[in-house]
């Protein structure tokens, strides 16, 4: 099994995100691109010690950027969409 620390790079923090988390119950991680749900569940249960009752994924496109004549893309990355059971809380959210 992999590191649940490998799975789970980093809570993504948008306006929308801080919106679904206060009003919704639902966190948003950054997570690697080959991760699955059931992978991503138990890292975070592992990680955070709380039960996880839905995880919903999206795979965000590269954009397009550009310096000067020269063109590029940044990288395709994953986001993971994370409903908690009722009463569970991540701290790592709380002082943003």
């Amino acid at each position: 099994m992999k590191d649940p620390r490998d799975i789970i790079i980093a809570p993504h923090i948008s306006e929308r995100s801080m919106m679904d988390m206060e009003e919704k119950g639902w966190y948003t991680f950054k997570v690697a691109l080959k991760s699955n749900k059931t992978e991503i569940k138990s890292a975070i249960e592992e990680i955070f010690d709380v039960a996880v009752e839905k995880v919903t994924t999206n795979r965000m496109p590269g954009k397009k950027r550009r310096m000067g004549h020269t063109q590029g893309r940044t990288p395709k990355w994953k986001k993971a969409r994370v409903k908690l059971a009722e009463g569970d809380r991540i701290e790592i959210f709380e002082g943003v």
